[in-house]
């Protein structure tokens, strides 16, 4: 009977030690502990990448001078007719999307030590127009052109979509996407860094 009452309470604190070990366990993992070091993967690699999604690594700010002039082919431009001076101003964001990246766009070295990426082109965005700095300099109409704006409000979306459209290309006349390239491939670096991994570009 003694024997048995033994054999129980050692089984009885066998089972609370392991119950002990387990609570310990999760309460680790909850705070971001593991007695198993993580082994990396390609997949896992391109996850963490694809996680960083669009990333906007440059962004560039520009201003022009949108010249506007409408003529009657039939009246005089003191008669009929419109010159116009606007200024548009705003940013183009520069960025790498990142979640367009293949699993063939990744590679790990046998030795665990370095990643290979191939990053997709560098695009712009949309201009993005600064209210505060865009607007009408001066207008110059025709009193048939001025009476017709009195009777109805000027639309000048047409000059804001000129200022946009001019902006974007001379966007693309800088190195926004070679700085966009750039930064982006810093900043990998330095995440993979983080993870002891050397990363090379192609």
């Amino acid at each position: 009977m003694t024997a048995s009452r033994g054999a129980k309470r050692i089984a009885a604190w066998v089972a609370g030690l392991l119950v002990v070990a387990m609570a310990g366990l999760y309460v680790a993992s909850l705070l971001g502990f593991s007695l198993f070091h993580p082994k990396q993967s390609e997949s896992a690699l391109l996850n963490s990448i694809q996680n960083t999604s669009k990333y906007v690594a440059a962004v560039g700010d520009f201003e022009v001078l949108v010249d506007d002039k409408e003529d009657n082919p039939f009246l005089p431009d003191i008669i009929a007719g419109r010159k116009t001076l606007f200024v548009g101003a705003g940013t183009v964001n520069a960025y790498v999307d990142l979640s367009g990246l293949a699993k063939d766009d990744v590679k790990l070295s046998e030795d665990g030590k370095s990643v290979t990426i191939r990053l997709p082109a560098p695009q712009l965005e949309k201009p993005n127009l600064d209210q505060s700095r865009t607007g009408l300099v001066s207008q110059n109409r025709g009193v048939l052109d001025q009476v017709s704006d009195f009777l109805a409000a000027s639309d000048q979306a047409k000059f804001y979509k000129m200022a946009e459209d001019k902006i974007a290309k001379a966007s693309e006349k800088t190195e926004l996407k070679k700085r966009a390239s750039e930064n982006t491939k810093t900043m990998l670096a330095g995440m993979f860094g983080s993870l002891g991994l050397q990363a090379t570009f192609l």
